[in-house]
């Protein structure tokens, strides 16, 4: 999708659908209250043209509806889109993201391969949330959504037709500053093609994308944007004692990969750093870990899944995708912050060496002088915290003092949160405001769940350390209290995302299948740094 701003007039444009927004502006709440649907543009011409469609009723600028004019008198574009953003007192910038996506998945199905999108007036958006004196913020969400909208997931189809947009411009406000809105537009390009490059990992099936495959997918896109990369596989696993990640691995034979990611931004010491049980991580530059499970197929292995639905569980990888496409977004972006990230690629597959319920299975050890925890196995589809316990150890060694893991991880954060909304824990009140403050930014939905002593005793082992399940009840809480056993005092944050990876249903604004949760809140999140 060629991508661009525009400062020229509206009703002179030339293109093959005008796309403009329009809100809810009744403020009253009675019953009878009608809908007041007014544009967010002041200029005449569309206003003009508008104003038929708009006495009628007819439409009422819910979100993310539309309306389409043909030939609209006065201006130059053969069609004019109308799409809404719902009530005007609670329109922000994330909903321009969705509109912006909605007349992209609008026009693709009709042949329409160009749209221009007119950026609304700062004036007619009053509760724009993050906007500037001049409204610039909404240039890089609007392309975000129009690059994300352009996603389809039907790769493998023999019949496959490219109905992708050729064309996406956005019309810039009267009075805006052009290189503050260029450089918006240039940055909301890079998150929305990293999240889409997060989604083509997620959306590609198990035969096509082994743990093998997808080291070769990271270290090609680490080369394209400047990160160095290593992956490795079941020699370097024995040799850093990984055996809670090689346990899963072992029953599939397909290797495991260990990929490792990193980002060393020019003008920041890139000397070692003390661990943050040693020293205070506010002292000096702090090097950020990002851990994600790269579940390539997970069949639950001997504790094997239903068959229903099971063809999904190529998404198992979604948390390690998220981390792939946030670090590519972070090399383009070049915030002033260390950045590593590690990736724990295996299947999780039922055989004659797979491992078993009742086996005992020893994690990484953070130091030489400090034994790695044991593990027994309760349930073998309870295997991504194991790879995310060796994950978390090596990003800690390798000098990370702030972490961050993401997973579809568990079914109960879905029995907790639904499909609309993603799970989060932290033990470290500071490092979770700046998660906070980056959903702010990323518009994402995440709900912080508990952590606690109490939900440790239910992984207390009889013959081990720990047991990797604990009980029905809680699931999400116990999951994230194992993880936390291994980042231990460092400051982490745990992502959940089983419930919001995929799509199961297409929305107006996205296709259905992978969402590419996560990339921009990890993103946001290493920025604030």
């Amino acid at each position: 999708m060629r991508t661009q701003i525009s400062f020229a007039s509206i009703a002179g444009i030339q293109t093959d659908l005008l796309a403009v927004l329009a809100a809810d502006t009744q403020a009253a709440k009675t019953p009878d209250a009608r809908p007041q649907p007014a544009l967010l543009t002041g200029d005449p011409a569309v206003q003009a043209a508008a104003a038929g469609v708009l006495s009628t009723g007819e439409f009422k600028a819910g979100s993310n509806e539309t309306v389409l004019l043909h030939a609209p008198a006065g201006l130059a574009a053969k069609r004019l889109l109308i799409v809404g953003l719902g009530k005007q007192s609670k329109a922000t910038i994330h909903k321009i993201r969705d509109a912006a996506g909605t007349a992209v998945r609008f026009a693709k199905p009709r042949g329409i391969r160009e749209i221009v999108l007119a950026l609304p007036s700062p004036e007619n958006l009053v509760a724009l949330s993050l906007s500037s004196s001049k409204g610039l913020p909404a240039a890089g969400p609007a392309v975000e959504g129009a690059i994300i909208a352009d996603f389809d997931p039907d790769t493998y189809r023999s019949d496959r037709k490219d109905q992708s947009i050729q064309s996406f411009t956005l019309v810039a406000p009267p009075g805006a500053d052009h290189a503050a809105i260029e450089s918006a537009l240039a940055e909301g390009v890079v998150v929305g093609e990293s999240q889409n490059f997060a989604r083509s990992l997620v959306n590609e099936p198990g035969n096509k994308l082994t743990p093998t495959i997808l080291g070769q997918r990271a270290a090609e896109m680490a080369q394209q944007v400047g990160l160095a990369c290593e992956v490795h596989s079941t020699e370097k696993l024995r040799e850093l004692k990984m055996g809670a990640f090689w346990s899963v691995a072992q029953g599939s034979v397909e290797p495991p990969a260990l990929i490792v990611l990193r980002y060393e931004p020019e003008g920041v010491d890139n000397g070692p750093v003390l661990h943050p049980t040693d020293k205070d991580p506010s002292v000096g530059a702090p090097v950020l870990g990002l851990v994600g499970k790269g579940i390539t197929f997970d069949t639950g292995g001997i504790s094997i899944k239903p068959a229903d639905n099971m063809e999904k569980m190529k998404y198992d990888m979604a948390g390690g995708a998220a981390m792939l496409g946030a670090m590519r977004a972070i090399a383009l972006l070049k915030p002033k912050v260390r950045v590593l990230a590690i990736v724990c690629a295996a299947e999780n597959m039922p055989s004659g060496t797979a491992q078993k319920p009742g086996d005992v299975q020893t994690a990484m050890p953070i130091a030489p002088d400090r034994p790695g925890k044991t593990i027994e196995i309760i349930n073998t589809d309870a295997e991504g915290r194991l790879v995310l316990a060796d994950g978390l150890t090596f990003a800690r060694q390798l000098g990370a003092t702030h972490l961050i893991d993401a997973a579809t991880l568990t079914g109960a954060i879905s029995v907790a949160l639904g499909k609309t909304t993603a799970g989060s824990f932290s033990n470290d009140e500071p490092a979770y405001a700046k998660f906070e403050a980056a959903l702010r930014v990323s518009g994402e939905k995440f709900w912080r769940l508990p952590l606690g002593e109490e939900y440790a005793d239910l992984i207390k082992s009889d013959i081990g350390d720990i047991k990797n399940a604990g009980g029905r009840y809680g699931g999400a809480s116990i999951a994230a209290e194992f993880l936390h056993t291994f980042a231990e005092d460092t400051p982490w944050i745990h992502l959940d995302i089983a419930g919001v990876a995929w799509v199961d249903e297409a929305k107006p604004f996205v296709a259905k299948g992978p969402s590419g949760v996560a990339v921009r809140s990890i993103l946001e999140w290493v920025r604030s740094w």
